[in-house]
């Protein structure tokens, strides 16, 4: 994905305040060299930020004439109103090792036995990884096949079939789950409410046969 930023001269509060007014969003870019302040413009940030690929792949930034590679580190959003205030790149090259989230596509949930046949359903545990790779061989997201998942089954970090380059950056768990089968709960059969009232009403008449009977 591609896009534009600008030299961004004037800098603190007072400046930022006045870029957002004006439609902008302020930013920097670290990394492989000084680091660069820039300005992008609001309303296309805002719309490119919501495409999964803008927030898990290399972009390309054309500044100045000239086009080079980032990858997006952090977007400070308004706390209450749909705006962007701030933003962070990352400057990358060929040789640069990367740490960065990637979203997982799960693929033939509905050929699972334990859906198709057993009539559970897929609960997705974790629908992101962080990865450590290069940059240039950074994956878009990671396909999560659920084709042969069964009942009582559940899929597993190392069940991945991950890129050669792309090693999984796991903390805390050694092997956590991805997704697993869950059995829906049987339906229960409806309380019979109606045999008390039923049995009451003979006892009802009895005693109107007993009163009738003093008389």
């Amino acid at each position: 994905m591609k896009f534009v930023a600008y030299p961004r001269e004037l800098q603190g509060t007072g400046a930022s305040r006045r870029l957002r007014i004006s439609g902008k969003v302020p930013g920097i870019v670290y990394g492989a060299g000084e680091p660069l302040k820039i300005e992008l413009d609001h309303n296309a940030l805002f719309h490119a930020l919501k495409k999964e690929a803008f927030h898990a792949s290399l972009l390309d930034m054309e500044f100045d004439g000239k086009s080079q590679q980032v990858l997006l580190r952090d977007v400070q959003m308004h706390a209450y109103r749909p705006q962007v205030l701030h933003v962070d790149f990352q400057r990358v090259d060929a040789t640069t090792r990367v740490t960065k989230k990637v979203p997982l596509h799960f693929v033939n949930e509905e050929n699972a036995p334990g859906v198709k046949l057993d009539k559970g359903l897929i609960s997705h545990v974790v629908t992101e990884l962080e990865v450590e790779c290069l940059a240039s061989q950074l994956p878009e997201y990671l396909t999560v096949d659920l084709g042969e998942l069964a009942k009582g089954q559940s899929l597993h970090v190392n069940d991945l079939k991950l890129p050669p380059s792309v090693k999984v950056v796991l903390r805390g768990k050694k092997n956590p789950v991805i997704a697993t089968v869950v059995m829906q709960a049987a339906e229960e059969a409806p309380a019979e409410v109606a045999a008390p009232t039923v049995a009451a009403a003979p006892a009802a008449k009895g005693k109107k046969n007993e009163k009738q009977n003093k008389k």
